[in-house]
């Protein structure tokens, strides 16, 4: 039998207490946005380059297809995962699955007539994957104070995020004499990909164990009980009849879709190569950017938290549908995926609107999924809920996401690509909205959650609180 945690109010010494403590919520979600950044981080900078820094995109969708089936499955398993195994032992599985994808294109790079490596690799990395952002949402949805979970999601998400934005400065530096040259990458820059990837992997065996997480008012974020695989099978069969996940399924769905358009079909299409690398930091600049916005509102913008909530999620919808309608226009230019010359970051004028457009995305998609990870720690204090409730968005989002890549592979038209993803983040956001009418609490100590149809109360105070 293993173990999971549940919310305790215990008190510690105030020996124990302390900013740097590395027993503190800050110090844990700080550590586990540096693993994010060593992993998922270079994987962003990696996908944004367009077909995993291929010319041919072909053999990055059918590695990101079988990437997010499996994502699908294990994202869904990874909270069960995560309450049997624990956070250290969950993180390291799945960090060690970073690095194998990156050397299968490293491999590619010289035996371009084989895909067997990167797609296994792809669906090994889906597995772990699955299995990262499970304890990832677990840890930071359940250890910081509730009056402050937006500003430790803007905190993970600016470290996470960091790491694509220095993603992004590897193939713009590695392969900057390409000049105007359409072109794979490097063999430098998956070698800095994996060094990266690999550090993380080491990152994960100084997380420490939920038992010892002491907040600074002196409370332990977690206790130790007992869980086993035939609860948490019986446990996530449930979510899938809980209406509380129903209203969050096509905001998941959503949240990873649009990846296969902005990367392959406006970064992968209009630009050089090292403005893609370029591009990339900005991109991923903006996500922090985002979060930071974002997550500072929905701690600090109102009194109500359900106002807040209802504020925040007005504030993506029309953001959203300004910069979809930007994305239109600029889709209206290029309908077959042509351009006559690809856009270089020294065209000036040519290169500022794409480059605008491209920067808005990456500022949208970070305030979008921070907005729906604060949603979800705002319906339940128990980390063991929290972790099921974080895998069953993850593996909606994979399973959303490998279908958007085979989208892709089919060549189905940019336009159509475009007007799909747009129409789902839209049809999400009155649904966000609904949930947050009817499931967020202004009251901290009234704040419940509901499994099985069974509402139990949480004796902690109450939450609010992902790329």
């Amino acid at each position: 039998m293993a173990v999971t945690e549940q919310p305790e109010s215990e008190v510690s010494p105030p020996s124990k207490r302390g900013l740097l403590r590395y027993n503190s919520p800050l110090a844990q979600v700080s550590l586990l946005g540096l693993i994010c950044f060593c992993c998922p981080g270079m994987f962003n900078a990696l996908s944004g380059l367009g077909g995993g820094g291929q010319l041919d995109h072909t053999t990055a969708d059918n590695a990101n297809t079988a990437l997010y089936a499996c994502f699908a499955v294990f994202g869904v398993l990874g909270g069960a995962a995560h309450n049997l195994l624990g956070p250290r032992t969950t993180l390291l599985l799945g960090a060690l699955t970073y690095p194998l994808y990156a050397a299968s294109f490293l491999y590619y790079n010289h035996r371009p007539g084989s895909q067997a490596f990167p797609v296994t690799a792809g669906a090994l990395l889906g597995a772990g994957a699955g299995l990262l952002w499970a304890a990832q949402g677990a840890v930071m949805t359940s250890y910081p104070p509730p009056n402050r979970r937006g500003s430790y999601i803007s905190l993970f998400w600016c470290l996470f995020n960091l790491g694509g934005v220095l993603g992004g400065l590897l193939p713009f530096s590695f392969n900057y004499h390409h000049g105007n040259d359409a072109a794979s990458v490097n063999d430098g820059t998956y070698i800095a990909f994996m060094a990266f990837m690999l550090l993380g992997a080491a990152l994960t065996l100084l997380v420490l164990p939920p038992r010892r997480i002491v907040r600074d008012d002196g409370t332990k974020a977690t206790r130790v009980t007992y869980s086993s695989p035939a609860t948490e099978f019986a446990e996530i069969l449930v979510l899938f009849a809980n209406w509380r996940m129903l209203l969050v399924l096509p905001a998941a769905w959503a949240s990873n879709f649009f990846y296969t358009y902005q990367f392959n079909n406006v970064n992968g299409i209009l630009f050089t190569l090292r403005t893609k690398g370029l591009n990339n930091v900005f991109y991923w600049g903006a996500q922090m950017l985002g979060s930071a916005g974002i997550g500072y509102f929905l701690d600090f913008g109102f009194s109500s938290r359900r106002k807040r909530g209802l504020v925040g999620v007005a504030a993506v919808a029309v953001l959203g549908t300004a910069i979809w309608g930007g994305g239109l226009a600029n889709q209206l230019r290029y309908k077959d995926g042509k351009l006559p010359d690809l856009i270089d970051f020294k065209d000036g004028h040519r290169y500022a609107g794409p480059f605008l457009l491209y920067f808005s995305y990456g500022l949208l998609d970070a305030m979008f999924q921070s907005l729906i990870y604060w949603i979800i720690g705002a319906l339940a204090n128990d980390s063991q809920i929290l972790s099921r409730y974080v895998g069953f968005y993850k593996g909606v989002q994979s399973a959303g996401a490998a279908v958007a890549w085979q989208i892709d592979t089919r060549k189905t038209s940019l336009l159509s690509q475009l007007i799909v993803n747009w129409g789902l983040m839209t049809v999400s956001y009155p649904l966000l909205a609904l949930l947050v009418f009817l499931a967020v609490k202004d009251e901290d100590s009234s704040v419940s959650s509901v499994e099985d149809g069974k509402e139990k109360d949480n004796k902690l105070s109450a939450p609010t609180s992902l790329h």
